[in-house]
């Protein structure tokens, strides 16, 4: 045992500090020391052969911890531990002071912001997670937050396929685009000249290789084939990035930290199968228990019994098998007008989200009458492709609807169904600040520019947050930041005070906010 690892651990169980952490990160950090500092050896070979499979040539070790158990906490001590250690034992080839932590998307990188000691709310002070006299050691580390698709190899130049066919060469194709090396040199330039970097993996059941052998699912069909396909995408390429950095520059081990580390439909693995690299286990069941996390509810009001489960349970598969064409089969497009009609939302639907309401509506009101709780619940309603989540938006939200031919065509404003909800008053006029959220482009995640579909849609939002900015004195630009800035801005804030997204009650997307 280090004497430096002792102080940590000592500090971390502190009975007298104000700001403690969760036993189930206590109990997450120290089984990795363990199996690190203290039990190298006799579970060395259970690991790898663990990993031998989706990870051939990487030591990944997991810890599963329920969504809000925090996950984030975990990451910092882990670097603190880490950089204090190596620091102190620089030629050490146990520890390690250069960190690459990858994330699902944009979204949750920027809120990992924290993990950098630099930023004005970083974790280490925020949580006191180190003595101050080890502090310096952490400022040293060198870390790079990033998203998984910053690992496509990009193009280097903007030519046709022709030219490039022309005057590729020997190379061909591949001389216009991006080596392994420049993929590395423009997302971790400042982990060059460093050598086996540590890994952080956040969300990580989307990294895997999938099985040898593996064929595509016969059974899987229409939507279900399209998420597999999407999910051994993301797999592949997050998994291929880290082989680069493991023959480049090297990696010492990846640390995984999810709620659900197990693989998913498309891995050619049962569905649900936990990963067998997993050594510490804080369950939802465990967390709501311990109360650390919020309890979920479901529609408690539902009578509409299908079978042996409420129809509420799966509406929008009930749903599709009553009547095909009640919800738009696809993603935004070229839908029938009737399909998109918010004024005709099929009634299950409207029944499951009123179900839910009713009970928020109860809370708020708690909320009201003690404003020491602080911000109020926020309300998520996650549906099954683009087309749908517009249509649920405008009918929770209101929207716009046009009556009238000619030169007696008029536009009029329609308040939502859920009047907590509702971006209209009740004058009918569109409030300053709105209380719903529509985010459903995965491009907000990636980095791509948001598409002209997306940002019509959106656009009122949009202008409206970019005013926001303005009013509060923002240094920042609203024209100078792109639409998708100010929309994870958004995003991250919801419900902070004096934030873009402080007035935030509810948000509609597709899938992006169903992590854990």
């Amino acid at each position: 045992m280090t004497p430096e690892r002792q102080r940590l651990l000592l500090h971390w169980r502190d009975t007298q500090r104000d700001r403690r952490q969760f036993f189930c990160q206590r109990e997450a950090i120290e089984t990795l020391i363990w199996l690190t500092e203290v039990a190298p050896k006799k579970f060395s070979d259970d690991i790898k052969n663990a990993n031998a499979e989706a990870n051939p040539g990487l030591y990944r070790l997991a810890c599963k911890m329920a969504t809000g158990a925090g996950k984030t906490t975990v990451m910092a001590m882990i670097i603190a531990w880490q950089a204090v250690n190596k620091a102190r034992r620089p030629d050490s080839k146990k520890f390690s002071d250069a960190f690459l932590i990858v994330t699902p998307g944009i979204t949750i990188r920027d809120r990992l912001r924290v993990l950098n000691p630099g930023d004005p709310s970083n974790s280490y002070q925020y949580f006191d997670l180190v003595p101050s006299d080890l502090m310096d050691a952490v400022h040293r580390a060198r870390i790079v937050i990033t998203n998984y698709h910053a690992f496509m190899l990009r193009e280097k130049e903007h030519v046709s396929k022709l030219n490039r066919q022309i005057l590729g060469g020997r190379e061909g194709e591949k001389r216009f685009t991006e080596t392994e090396g420049d993929m590395i040199l423009r997302v971790a330039k400042e982990l060059t000249g460093r050598k086996n970097i540590i890994v952080l993996n956040d969300e990580a059941h989307h990294c895997y290789r999938h099985k040898v052998g593996f064929e595509e699912e016969e059974d899987l069909t229409g939507e279900d084939r399209e998420e597999a396909k999407k999910n051994a995408e993301a797999a592949r390429v997050w998994i291929s990035g880290l082989e680069a950095f493991e023959r480049k520059l090297g990696i010492d081990a990846i640390y995984d930290l999810s709620a659900t580390p197990f693989f998913l439909r498309g891995s050619g693995y049962p569905e649900g199968t936990l990963f067998p690299w997993v050594v510490s286990d804080f369950s939802l069941m465990d967390a709501i228990e311990s109360s650390i996390v919020k309890v979920p509810r479901l529609p408690v009001l539902d009578d509409a019994v299908q079978g042996e489960l409420p129809k509420f349970r799966d509406v929008y598969n009930v749903i599709r098998r009553d009547n095909p064409r009640a919800l738009p089969a696809k993603g935004r497009g070229k839908q029938a007008k009737s399909a998109m009609d918010p004024q005709n939302l099929p009634h299950l639907l409207g029944q499951a989200i009123e179900a839910l309401y009713k009970h928020y509506e109860t809370v708020y009101g708690l909320w009201e009458k003690e404003p020491d709780l602080g911000r109020p619940p926020v309300f998520i309603v996650v549906c099954n492709n683009t087309a749908t989540s517009k249509l649920v938006y405008d009918w929770i939200s209101g929207y716009e609807i046009t009556e009238g031919e000619g030169d007696k065509k008029q536009t009029r404003v329609v308040k939502g169904a859920l009047r907590l909800f509702s971006n209209v008053d009740e004058n009918g006029r569109w409030r300053p600040r709105f209380p719903t959220l529509l985010i459903d482009s995965e491009q907000l995640e990636s980095g791509e520019a948001l598409s002209d579909d997306f940002r019509r849609i959106a656009g009122r939002e949009i202008e409206e947050f970019k005013r926001e900015l303005r009013l509060r004195g923002d240094p920042r630009n609203p024209d100078e930041l792109t639409d998708a800035d100010i929309l994870r801005e958004v995003m991250n804030t919801v419900g902070h005070p004096l934030h873009l997204g402080a007035d935030i009650r509810c948000v509609v997307s597709v899938s992006m906010l169903t992590e854990g």
